[in-house]
């Protein structure tokens, strides 16, 4: 149907026929938009980033058994769609340089302007990765100055599915005064520190690690596995239906070639600590698996301090969080950002993201770029027991240890430990900093067998380095906590 306001009014029957013969003519020769033309999904497009040094994917949609020539950078590839209209192409790894165009040929051109070849992460999570650089402390005097033309970002709308998606409706976006108020604050603290560099922001608030994770994978796994019946996917909100977020945003994305990933997420998986231990290696696993790139850099930042500060020890969901959190150390080429210190007691969204996305820039810098800067807080080493204390030895702490002040508490007492013994009954403990060392002991406990530093939900806690990296909380016992038997 022809929409009468592109055309002038006709007063008699054969201009009528005239222009109605000239619309049927066209319909024949011009090929619609929809159909027969070579297309590119929403994460290739103007202003984009591809990741150098790295093989890089192509793809998109043609007429079946279409020849699709791609051409970038004195590079040419010429490939055909297959029976479902399907093609792709892989470009030889190129150092990082631009800008550069993009150029697709088939029945039509597609040109993709001003594409610079860098470093591509993946900044994903639930609302504090989605947190706005508007919301953040000090936004209005950062967006003055925010002028980094080699820096940009591709926000993906948030889409939940049962079946993989293969497109969304967003853009590339080049980092100005103008569009950084919107981008996740983060991305952005993390991004300035290195360029040219391209970030990929997938967040949804209040989302579940399940939620990012294939379904099928889910299912393999006895504990997982109640968290993808019908039933209960059924009742749950579509940022935390399991695989709905990994087929409605991830698998648009793959394979686009990246270096790492940056995550923010746990606080909606914190009641049910026990059972993130294993979901959240076994999605950063999937992810690796649905990406096919090895075993790219995998970067998390642990949980702040939150909500009210407990009087007395006792039992707390989100240190369980942040113990799983700490325990994927184990998996390789996965690295952790401590934000014990930088949390809100009353708010779920700390506002101060420049301090976490500078020690996310820091540990990346350290372990993937191999610059010889600290990047760690005090690790716990090894207990041993004398007499009525507990020594605690720690790594990442050549220099010393140090009491470094914080919004909690002061610089002059050492504070976050609790004791106790043989009972499991924890109490307040006094630490004392001798080089290395925490000497740790209570009146109450004569015969100390476990020690927990910062195992709270919101820990007065002020154990640092010579850095002045805060220590992550640890425990030395292995007790079942309180959310062992959540599902």
């Amino acid at each position: 149907m022809v929409d009468s306001a592109f055309f002038p009014t006709v007063k008699n029957s054969v201009g009528r026929l005239r222009v109605l013969a000239t619309i049927a003519f066209l319909s024949f020769v011009v090929p619609s938009d929809s159909y027969g033309f070579v297309k590119l999904p929403h994460v290739f497009g103007d202003g984009m980033v591809l990741q150098s040094d790295a093989v890089v994917p192509v793809w998109g949609e043609a007429d079946v058994d279409e020849t699709v020539v791609v051409e970038f950078n004195g590079n040419k590839k010429t490939t055909r769609a297959d029976e479902q209209g399907k093609w792709r192409v892989f470009l030889p790894p190129q150092t990082s340089g631009g800008p550069y165009e993009l150029v697709i040929t088939a029945k039509n051109k597609i040109v993709c302007k001003d594409v610079y070849l860098g470093d591509v992460w993946i900044c994903a999570g639930q609302s504090n990765m989605s947190f706005p650089l508007k919301r953040a402390v000090n936004s209005k005097e950062e967006t003055k100055t925010a002028r980094y033309p080699r820096i940009r970002f591709l926000t993906v709308p948030a889409q939940s599915s049962e079946v993989p998606l293969t497109d969304f409706d967003a853009s590339w976006r080049i980092c100005s005064p103008e569009t950084a108020p919107d981008v996740s604050a983060l991305s952005y603290f993390f991004a300035r520190n290195r360029i040219p560099i391209g970030i990929i922001v997938l967040a949804w608030g209040g989302s579940t690690a399940e939620a990012w994770t294939d379904r099928n994978v889910l299912k393999k796994y006895p504990e997982l596995e109640p968290l993808t019946v019908p039933e209960r996917i059924e009742k749950t909100v579509p940022c935390q239906k399991a695989g709905y977020l990994r087929d409605g945003m991830i698998m648009p994305v793959c394979p686009y070639a990246i270096k790492g990933v940056v995550w923010y997420q746990g606080e909606s998986n914190a009641n049910r600590a026990w059972q993130y231990r294993t979901l959240f290696p076994i999605m950063i696993a999937n992810w690796r698996e649905d990406w096919g790139q090895g075993d790219f850099p995998f970067y998390f930042v642990q949980l702040p301090n939150f909500m009210k500060i407990q009087e007395k020890p006792g039992a707390s969901a989100w240190a369980e969080l942040r113990e799983a959190q700490h325990k994927t150390l184990a998996v390789r080429n996965v690295g952790e950002v401590v934000t014990i210190d930088v949390g809100s007691a009353y708010d779920l969204h700390p506002q101060n993201k420049e301090i976490v996305g500078d020690r996310l820039a820091r540990l990346v810098l350290a372990k993937t770029y191999r610059q010889d800067i600290p990047y760690s807080g005090p690790e716990f080493s090894s207990m041993t027991i004398e007499d009525n204390k507990a020594i605690l030895t720690f790594s990442f702490a050549e220099s010393g240890l140090k009491i470094v002040g914080n919004s909690q508490c002061d610089d002059s007492i050492l504070r976050g430990f609790e004791v106790a013994g043989k009972d499991q009954k924890f109490y307040r403990a006094e630490a004392v900093i001798q080089d290395d060392s925490v000497i740790v002991s209570a009146p109450e406990v004569p015969n100390p067998v476990a020690v927990r530093y910062a195992w709270a939900n919101n820990p007065v806690c002020n154990l640092s380095n010579d850095s002045e990296l805060p220590a992550s909380p640890f425990r030395t016992d292995d007790w079942a906590g309180a959310t062992v038997n959540a599902l």
